[in-house]
């Protein structure tokens, strides 16, 4: 598909209707909101700045031709509990649990930035739940050291210390442009933590080797501006999928869902709409 870039910026659309409620895994509660209906269900994992409140552009996007969307924030993130200083779980359990408890059987999963790296140990814990993944913007979670290795270099130490979160995950032309936007997306940041980020285990092992088993139709995507997963790295991470498409955000930074919407959108719904269930 064609891929043209962005230049103009709105507010978010108005939102579909949606039930709001909280789902109880061990320990805590996770919120989350759900558009219903009758069609696939597309559930939607955040960033690790952001929380489920974060998907304005997507939500009544995927539903308005007709997808079941959901969204919900990990424990610790915007109205959700924090749970146990010690046993959080995994997120890849308690996503199983909220699947379960809103009655999905199969389902797409997309994923964005630290979102990403659960869709990947989700996807090799329960990949008969899963009609296709999208990564997007994501480092993956890979832990092979010579990958571990590059991704130090390209974000050091003082790239997290010393830079605001807006800086390193909204690109360039994103914050020359639309301040408004950066504004928005700094005001859903800052309330989408209750305190230090609760960090939950993987349930898997995230080598290349387990990677590699992977075979749900996957698609993956980076800005070209982004400076945590800049092309190079999404290529070498997409190679070890063995199912996967991949594509080049123009003008986006680590944050497509949000700079570069209509983009993130078309990408996401062409993909699941040629992987929908037979």
């Amino acid at each position: 598909m064609e891929i043209k870039e962005q230049t103009q910026w709105t507010p978010p659309p108005a939102q579909v209707p949606a039930n709001e409620g909280f789902v109880t895994v061990p320990g805590a509660r996770l919120w989350y909101w759900d558009t219903n209906g009758p069609g696939e269900a597309i559930v939607l994992l955040h960033p690790s700045t952001g929380s489920g409140a974060v998907w304005l552009y997507q939500q009544p996007v995927f539903a308005g031709v007709g997808y079941r969307v959901i969204g919900y924030s990990r424990r610790g993130h915007y109205r959700s509990d924090r749970g146990d200083e010690i046993g959080h779980g995994t997120a890849a359990d308690d996503l199983d649990m909220l699947a379960d408890q809103l009655g999905l059987e199969r389902f797409h999963l997309v994923g964005s930035a630290a979102g990403g790296f659960h869709v990947v140990d989700y996807a090799l814990s329960h990949p008969e739940r899963l009609l296709s993944i999208t990564l997007a913007c994501t480092q993956g979670g890979a832990a092979d050291p010579a990958y571990r290795k590059t991704i130090n270099r390209v974000t050091p130490s003082e790239f997290i210390k010393e830079m605001s979160s807006s800086f390193r995950e909204l690109g360039p032309s994103y914050r020359a442009g639309f301040l408004a936007g950066v504004a928005h997306w700094e005001a859903l940041e800052h309330e989408s933590l209750s305190g230090d980020r609760v960090r939950q285990p993987m349930a898997n092992m995230l080598t290349w080797d387990n990677i590699e088993r992977i075979a749900i139709p996957a698609l993956m995507f980076t800005g070209d501006a982004d400076l945590y997963m800049p092309p190079y790295l999404m290529r070498e991470y997409a190679s070890h999928l063995q199912n996967c498409e991949t594509a080049v955000v123009p003008g986006s930074g680590h944050s497509a869902y949000w700079e570069q919407p209509e983009i993130f959108n078309a990408l996401v719904l062409d993909f699941i709409g040629r992987h929908r269930a037979k």
